[in-house]
């Protein structure tokens, strides 16, 4: 007797588109990962996902990947994950080759989330004669491209707040020594949350203490099998690094920072004040970009290297960045950064912070789609408790630091009442070797 075979079902094929998609992990933003499966007489004919952005989408790659092994795609049913799409970006649109490939059924996960086009290309490929269907693990397609969905809706990034702490939720010891809270799978997982973020942001005081990077290192792409943050020839993907945003009031970063003399000094962004000293900025301003931003509740008239913005809904006129004109070295920074000949400052912080809401719009007027915040306890505490982050990823390691004056992960002036404490839903736990991690969305 032989096994009976078992027959793939349409959830079989979801699956393995949304296992595609995957793979577009970091390197699709600001566009959607996608991912299709093409299937006719039973069989899988043809594979696809988005490689990036700029290259064709998930449908066109299946359609070409079954002509190229000889298979024809007329009158095959394309499993895909997303809506494909009916307008001109910089590609055209997805429907016309579905169209003309003949393919008799479409069976989609989610549908398009941008309010301007969500549903229309359903309606056009259902006018050409195809049957469409849709809903299919609709969930777990829309939360592939969680990041996404929010900013084409609301032009501002998805916020996560991420933090490794002690059990009694301490980030540091009162003399500023943090490193290595949590082991190695704790590390790994952090590194691979950078991958996927459109930018990285922390404060002065981070930079300050710990001149960190922001980068992640030891990931694979999955473009062309290349090596991730390294260009691609001809694929349009160019250092898959993410941005590196720091708040700092009063322009206090120093020049022989790792952020901003290392390779990936072209991605890095300051953000002061208008009270910054005038000095300090035109010092940045030949490494790196800086953002002039208002004071909280206050609007000013502010200047970046990039754009000129003014008020929230200013009009953005290009301007030369000087990064682009100078050559950036290495560094060859000892730490710690305290140790560095910096003039002596009495600047303090001015008493109103950063707008950070200001900050979050212009992020997204820039295709910044995923912030991922890994500041220390004040700058943690204005996004949280300020309403501005939607998910937290928090690592906590089995060791008890204790200290009135340890750093906490969350800090600020913190709530009035226990009534007010921020509440999280889809709360996941998961063991990393001896750490734990906590994954939730805020309310």
């Amino acid at each position: 007797m032989h096994p009976i075979a078992r027959t793939r079902s349409d959830e079989d094929y979801m699956r393995l588109a949304l296992g595609l998609a995957r793979r577009g992990y970091g390197l699709t933003s600001p566009n959607p990962m996608v991912g299709a499966v093409l299937v006719k007489g039973g069989g899988i004919i043809g594979r696809g996902w988005h490689h990036y952005a700029g290259g064709p989408h998930a449908e066109i790659e299946a359609i070409h990947d079954a002509e190229a092994r000889g298979h024809n795609p007329k009158q095959a049913t394309l499993f895909v994950t997303l809506e494909p799409c009916c307008t001109h970006g910089r590609t055209p649109p997805c429907t016309d080759p579905i169209i003309r490939a003949g393919i008799k059924k479409v069976v989609a996960g989610a549908t398009d989330p941008n309010p301007l086009h969500r549903g229309k290309g359903f309606k056009l490929l259902q006018s050409a004669g195809l049957k469409v269907t849709f809903g299919l693990l609709a969930d777990e397609c829309q939360g592939l491209n969680e990041a996404f969905n929010h900013w084409i809706v609301h032009r501002t990034p998805l916020v996560t707040v991420k933090a490794a702490m002690t059990l009694d939720g301490k980030i540091a010891t009162a003399s500023g020594e943090s490193k290595w809270i949590t082991g190695e799978k704790a590390r790994a997982f952090a590194m691979n949350l950078r991958r996927g973020a459109d930018a990285i942001l922390l404060g002065i005081n981070t930079v300050l203490a710990d001149d960190p990077s922001l980068t992640f290192r030891g990931q694979r792409s999955e473009v062309r099998g290349q090596k991730a943050g390294v260009r691609v020839q001809g694929s349009g993907v160019e250092d898959r690094q993410p941005r590196r945003i720091v708040l700092d009031s009063m322009a206090r970063t120093p020049l022989q920072s790792k952020v901003v003399t290392d390779s990936s000094a072209e991605r890095t962004t300051i953000v002061v004040s208008p009270l910054a000293p005038k000095k300090r900025v035109v010092a940045l301003e030949k490494k790196v970009r800086v953002l002039v931003a208002p004071l909280q509740g206050a609007e000013f008239k502010v200047q970046s290297s990039r754009f000129k913005v003014q008020g929230s809904r200013g009009r953005r006129s290009p301007v030369q960045h000087p990064a682009s004109r100078i050559q950036h070295p290495k560094s060859g920074i000892h730490h710690p950064l305290s140790a560095i000949h910096h003039p002596p400052s009495t600047i303090r912080e001015p008493p109103s912070g950063i707008s950070l809401l200001w900050l979050l719009k212009t992020l997204g007027s820039e295709n910044v789609t995923s912030l991922l915040v890994e500041g220390g306890g004040e700058v943690n505490a204005s996004f949280l408790l300020g309403g501005l982050a939607h998910r937290v990823v928090f690592f906590y390691a089995p060791k008890v630091l204790g200290g009135r004056d340890s750093l906490r992960a969350v800090a600020g002036q913190g709530v009035s009442g226990s009534e007010q404490a921020l509440n999280l839903s889809e709360v996941q736990w998961r063991r990393l070797e001896d750490d734990w991690l906590l994954t939730a969305r805020l309310q």
